[in-house]
């Protein structure tokens, strides 16, 4: 692999998460509310207190958190704790940082979505190839209509149909949460068959919506490639049908799908937040559902910087090995 290919794809890179970065400085501040002063006042009308004093504590909270600096101070300290990965603490869970509260809500969001998106795109790919492929079997075809229909419907929606049906009508699984209420996280057997009870109506949700997805994208691409000429050669020379199936048609055809795959993972982090919010999953969607309603700039920034960067690496990744995966694209004409 050149030098000089992978170091501009690596600027391009730096670029993407610099302009990014700044948007995601900006934009929660646009709203011109001042978190701490809201989240005092919230407390106190909660807690029935008298708002005496506040101004006071305001101003306290407000040099600790450095929201006392103009605004380009603001922005040059938050830029050298993004190169550093640290994002300040929370505003809405002070003392907590920013970064204890990610670490704590990834591994959630990376268990149920990357399991479900490497499921539903090993399932559809198959799918996909099967449906176009003249000799499958009779039954497959059958399978079109219903992956068309569970392609239309938004995760959120369809986990809502499924909670309806499974929980509150059957009440065969869990409605709510990654666990029981009252149980503590530990290394157990009964405590992973919790949590993978709880996980079943949020995967079903994703799995079945997407698979649809990745089965119609493969399909489309085994269409095109049984038209190539390679493929016409390779019946001519009389080949098997499954070598030619599978080495010379869905070979071709997977390579888009690979693409699509990783710009789903880099997606991981952001791709059902809604999802996570209808079944309250304690993941990172979840937790920044939360920081929007509560204005939390930092947590915020903290959770988009980390999605900017996972999806820019993937990106970056893919560029890097695409000319590998596909001979038709050369280093130097890339």
């Amino acid at each position: 692999m050149p030098v000089d290919y992978l170091a501009k794809r690596f600027g391009v890179f730096l670029l993407i998460v610099w302009i990014a970065a700044t948007l995601n400085f900006f934009l929660p501040r646009l709203s011109g509310q001042d978190p701490v002063r809201v989240k005092l006042l919230q407390q106190a009308q909660l807690g029935g207190y008298v708002q005496a004093g506040i101004d006071a504590m305001v101003k306290e909270y407000d040099r600790r958190f450095g929201l006392d600096q103009p605004l380009w101070v603001q922005y040059l300290a938050y830029l050298h704790d993004a190169a550093r990965l640290d994002f300040n603490y929370s505003i809405a869970n002070y003392p907590r940082t920013v970064n204890e509260i990610i670490a704590e809500a990834i591994p959630w969001t990376i268990g149920l979505l990357g399991a479900t998106t490497l499921l539903s795109f090993g399932i559809g790919t198959f799918l996909g190839a099967l449906l176009a492929w003249p000799r499958a079997p009779r039954w497959i075809r059958f399978l079109l209509p219903p992956l068309w229909a569970l392609h239309a419907i938004p995760f959120f929606l369809f986990g809502l149909i499924l909670m309806y049906l499974l929980a509150f009508r059957i009440t065969v699984l869990p409605m709510f949460g990654g666990y029981s209420a009252g149980a503590f996280p530990a290394l157990t057997l009964d405590f992973a068959a919790d949590v993978l009870k709880h996980s079943i109506l949020p995967a079903m949700s994703i799995v079945l919506v997407a698979t649809g997805g990745w089965a119609l994208t493969m399909r489309g691409m085994m269409v095109t490639t049984q038209g190539e000429d390679f493929v016409t050669f390779a019946e001519a020379k009389g080949l098997k049908s499954l070598t030619i199936f599978l080495h010379y048609c869905a070979r071709n055809a997977i390579l888009p799908q690979t693409t699509g795959l990783a710009l789903a993972l880099g997606q991981i982090l952001s791709g059902a937040v809604l999802v996570e919010v209808i079944f309250a999953y304690p993941g990172i969607g979840t937790v920044l559902y939360h920081a929007i309603r509560e204005n939390d700039h930092f947590l915020i920034q903290g959770i988009v910087f980390t999605v900017i960067v996972a999806l820019g690496l993937a990106t970056l990744i893919l560029d890097a090995i695409y000319p590998l995966l596909d001979p038709r694209i050369s280093y130097r004409k890339a």
